[in-house]
C-alpha cells in the first residue's frame, strides 16, 4: 500500500485531477473577474479575453458605487452572515456536547430527530416562516434572517460536531471534574479548543450558502435597508435591460470576502475533513 502511493505516476495522477478539478472550480470566477474589467460590447464580443487598452473599463465598479448602497449591502450581508455563524457554532456545539456527553432517555431519538434536518430543506416551510416572522414583526431586520440561517444550520453542526466530541478523551473530562471544574468550564475550556478543525469545518459548510442566498432576503428583508449583496446586485437585473458590468462587478466584490474567509478557514477545514482517517 504504501510502495502504491509512493508511486510517481500515482503522485502525478492524482495531482493532475487535483489541478484540473481546482481549473474548473475557479474557472467561472476568473470570468466574473476579467469580465468586470471590460467594456460592454467586449463582454459579448470577447468573455473569455484579458481585459486590454481597449476593452479595459471601470464604468460597472463606478455604477456600483454610485447608483446602489454597496457598502450598506455588504454590511448586511457581513452582520448576517458572522451572527449567523456565531449562533450556529456556539448552539450546535452546546446541542452537540450535551447529546455526545449525557446519557438521557430519547438521546438517540433526539439525535436522529435533529438529523432529519439535514434531509428535509428549510425552504419548504417557507410560508409558516413568513406567517411566523409577520406575526413577531420581524418582517424587513436582520434578525429574521439570522434566525433562519441558524434554524438552517443546526442540524448539520450538530451531526458533525457531535461525532467529533464523542472521540475527546473521557480522561480529560473527568480530570477537570475533579479538579472542580463546573460543566460550562470544561466545555468552553477543555472540549471547544480540541474541535476547532469540526467548527471550522462547520463555520465553512455555512458560510458560502448564507452569503449566497437570495431567496430569504427576497422573502424575509426585501426593504432598502436590510437588503444583502446578494439581493442588492438583482437592482442591476432588468427586465428588458441588464447592465452586465455593474452585475457582474457587484459579483466580483461579493466573492472577495468569502474567498478570504475560506483561504483563513482552510488549514482547518482540511484537518477537520481529514481527522480520523489515519489512527
Amino acid at each position: 500500500m504504501n510502495k502504491a502511493r509512493r508511486n510517481p505516476a500515482n503522485i502525478i495522477a492524482a495531482h493532475s485531477i487535483l489541478i484540473l478539478y481546482t481549473v474548473i472550480a475557479l474557472f467561472p470566477v476568473f470570468v466574473i473577474l476579467i469580465n468586470s474589467f471590460k467594456t460592454r460590447r467586449a463582454i459579448f464580443r470577447e468573455p473569455l479575453a484579458l481585459p486590454d487598452a481597449e476593452s479595459f473599463s471601470t464604468v460597472g465598479y463606478e455604477t456600483v458605487f454610485n447608483q446602489g448602497d454597496f457598502f450598506g449591502y455588504f454590511q448586511n450581508s457581513m452582520i448576517v452572515t458572522v451572527a449567523s455563524l456565531f449562533f450556529i457554532l456556539l448552539f450546535g456545539a452546546m446541542a452537540a456536547f450535551a447529546l455526545s456527553e449525557y446519557r438521557f432517555k430519547g438521546n438517540t431519538l433526539m439525535g436522529l430527530y435533529l438529523a432529519l434536518g439535514i434531509m428535509i430543506p428549510i425552504r419548504i416551510g417557507t410560508v409558516a416562516i413568513l406567517e411566523m416572522m409577520v406575526n413577531t414583526g420581524l418582517v424587513n431586520t436582520l434578525w429574521a434572517l439570522i434566525l433562519v440561517y441558524t434554524a438552517q444550520g443546526l442540524p448539520l453542526a450538530v451531526f458533525i460536531l457531535s461525532e467529533f466530541m464523542r472521540q475527546v478523551s473521557d480522561d480529560l473530562k473527568n480530570a477537570g471534574r475533579i479538579d472542580g471544574l463546573s460543566e460550562y468550564t470544561i466545555f468552553f475550556r477543555l472540549v471547544l479548543p480540541l474541535v476547532r478543525p469540526a467548527m471550522a469545518t462547520v463555520a465553512v459548510f455555512n458560510m458560502i450558502p448564507i452569503w449566497n442566498d437570495l431567496w430569504f432576503p427576497l422573502i424575509l428583508a426585501p426593504a432598502e435597508a436590510t437588503k444583502t449583496l446578494t439581493l442588492g446586485s438583482q437592482v442591476f437585473i432588468g427586465q428588458f435591460v441588464t447592465d452586465w458590468n455593474a452585475v457582474l462587478s457587484a459579483l466580483g466584490m461579493a466573492i472577495f470576502p468569502v474567498m478570504v474567509l475560506y483561504v483563513i478557514f482552510s488549514r482547518q477545514l482540511i484537518r477537520g475533513i481529514t481527522s480520523g482517517a489515519v489512527k
